[in-house]
């Protein structure tokens, strides 16, 4: 059985690298993976990939970058403990197509976006659990350091 820690707590660094690659691919699509040691829930190695559909509208990460990602996650006993990317011009909220695509049921699905579409600021970050297409929001917890 699949337990879900209920919220996301990510590092101030991680959190900025996130938003620094959505701000630097918009208008396209940005994104990428944290992963952490496995059974930890504890994001910590920054990976972000290449959009590889180039796209403001979706993203696809490059099968031979992702098969890249996950043998060096398992020689590293580590797993994808957050998988991101961004909206350019919707709020940060898992569309159809992002539901369809989430395989990785322990993982934190983080979106950013990039558009204003809320008066609070220029992007949202925002987290999700998705599980057999079930889509759960979590808090965010930002802190300094673990």
């Amino acid at each position: 059985m699949l337990i879900l820690a209920t919220m996301l707590t990510i590092t101030q660094d991680l959190h900025d690298r996130i938003v620094a690659h959505a701000r630097k691919d918009h208008p396209d699509e940005a994104c990428g993976v944290v992963a952490g040691p496995a059974g930890t829930d504890r994001p910590e190695r920054f990976v972000p990939m290449l959009n590889a559909a180039m796209s403001p509208t979706f993203y696809e990460f490059d099968s031979g970058d992702l098969l890249k990602l996950y043998r060096e996650m398992d020689d590293r006993d580590e797993e994808p403990v957050v998988i991101y990317h961004s909206h350019t011009a919707t709020e940060a909220h898992p569309s159809r197509t992002d539901i369809s695509y989430a395989n990785e049921p322990g993982a934190h699905y983080v979106l950013v976006s990039t558009a204003d579409t809320d008066g609070l600021g220029e992007f949202q970050f925002r987290s999700f659990r998705i599980v057999d297409g079930v889509v759960t929001e979590e808090d965010v917890r930002v802190v300094e350091a673990y």
